[in-house]
């Protein structure tokens, strides 16, 4: 019996059972379902961190007080609170006046929430930080419209201001932002640009923030300390020099702060490469843990498959005799239970995605990109017709062993 009889056979005694076929079903559709939704979020988590790392620019670095490990408990961070000194812009003048290898460096504010008002809309909690006008270039900022800062208007404090799309689109949706007036704590402020849309991630906005130049917003907001520190973004003047380029940003500004060779850094270079190892190193047994628990779901479907393949033979064991008094093989009647079991479970497992699909793009649209890659797809489907034919290999077998005259004296 060929391939294609043997699949229209099991296709024809899929249906002739149609509602005990969807109840066998739901476990494995369930089992796909779980599993291709938590690894969609699992892909749109790394794939956003590295678009996040992309973002900034491979051959980008960035210079912070402290460290990760300085936040791992609250006598390590209180130490490193004694021991790093905040970074400041004589720091960032004195790596711009010796460095060789580092194409660019630029500084930016860590920001503070505030209100803005344009006429009586109000806009409440909207983040407002500082930066200079090469971190423009250093962030490949995109504009939507206008422009970002220029040097001259963060040499002069101008009170101009940049500013994500949800901020434009909320405080001006008649008309155009760029040169409109927008109030922060009683100080106007003229709209100079506003970003591209980003979207949000873990439901959280990525477009709603304002910008000002980073002298501008030390001169309003009071200084660079507290959630207002500063922070130093560099660039290589190449890929191949970026090692270099980070060493020697860490040199300086060893030699800046005068230490000697056997203390510890009293500052943070953080690298894409860092960030990269750094969520490996944190969740990479999480997501295998994560991964194991709907996979267990699986396991279920496979059990109550087994359980319905048996019921099955049990429920056909006449059919069975007659076929092998026809002249059926054993290989037959163990292709034909196989096939059964393994289309059986290859249907539900193309449900099952199909519902994670439709899950993903709910997930997508109000909390993290997801990401089922094409090769998920098939893998999930041929899985689950895999861990059919394990479950119906039981069955098939007993099946294909049934004596013919013993099958046919069956009721």
């Amino acid at each position: 019996m060929n391939f294609s009889e043997t699949l229209k056979l099991a296709l024809l005694a899929i249906w002739a059972h149609k509602l005990r076929s969807f109840l066998t079903l739901i476990g494995m559709i369930i089992g796909v379902m779980a599993f291709m939704v938590v690894f969609s979020l699992l892909q749109g988590f790394n794939a956003y961190i590295d678009e996040k790392v992309a973002g900034i620019g491979s051959n980008s670095f960035t210079i912070m007080r402290f460290n990760f490990i300085d936040y791992s408990n609250t006598d390590k961070l209180a130490e490193a609170q004694r021991r790093n000194k905040e970074l400041t812009f004589e720091d960032i003048d004195y790596l711009r006046s010796r460095m060789q290898v580092i194409e660019k460096m630029g500084a930016k504010a860590g920001g503070n929430q505030r209100d803005i008002k344009v006429g009586t809309v109000i806009m409440e909690n909207v983040k407002i930080d500082g930066a200079e006008p090469v971190i423009g270039v250093i962030e490949n900022i995109n504009t939507r419209d206008g422009r970002y800062f220029t040097d001259a208007e963060n040499n002069n404090s101008v009170r101009v201001a940049f500013i994500g799309a949800d901020v434009a689109d909320k405080l001006f949706p008649r008309g155009d932002a760029v040169g409109q007036e927008i109030d922060i704590s009683g100080i106007p402020y003229r709209v100079i640009g506003v970003q591209v849309a980003k979207g949000t991630i873990f439901g959280m906005p990525q477009d709603s923030f304002v910008q000002l130049p980073i002298k501008t917003f030390g001169a309003n907001f009071g200084g660079f300390r507290g959630s207002r520190f500063l922070y130093f973004i560099g660039t290589a003047k190449s890929d191949n020099l970026f090692k270099d380029a980070v060493e020697e940003a860490r040199t300086l500004m060893r030699i800046r702060r005068k230490l000697t060779v056997d203390e510890q850094d009293t500052f943070a270079i953080f690298t894409p490469d860092a960030i990269a190892g750094l969520r490996d190193s944190l969740f990479g047994t999480t997501f295998i843990v994560i991964l194991a628990v709907p996979a267990i779901a699986l396991l279920v479907g496979a059990i109550v498959i087994m359980n319905i393949m048996l019921v099955s033979v049990t429920e056909r064991t006449k059919e069975i005799g007659i076929r092998k008094s026809l002249g059926a093989r054993q290989s037959d009647i163990l292709k034909q239970f196989l096939y059964e079991a393994a289309t059986l479970s290859a249907i539900g497992g193309l449900i099952g995605l199909i519902l994670a699909e439709l899950i993903g793009v709910i997930i997508s649209s109000l909390f993290i990109p997801t990401k089922i890659p094409w090769y998920a797809a098939l893998v999930s489907i041929g899985v689950s017709a895999v861990v059919g034919v394990l479950a119906g290999l039981f069955p098939a077998w007993k099946a294909a062993r049934l004596d013919p005259i013993e099958a046919l004296r069956a009721e």
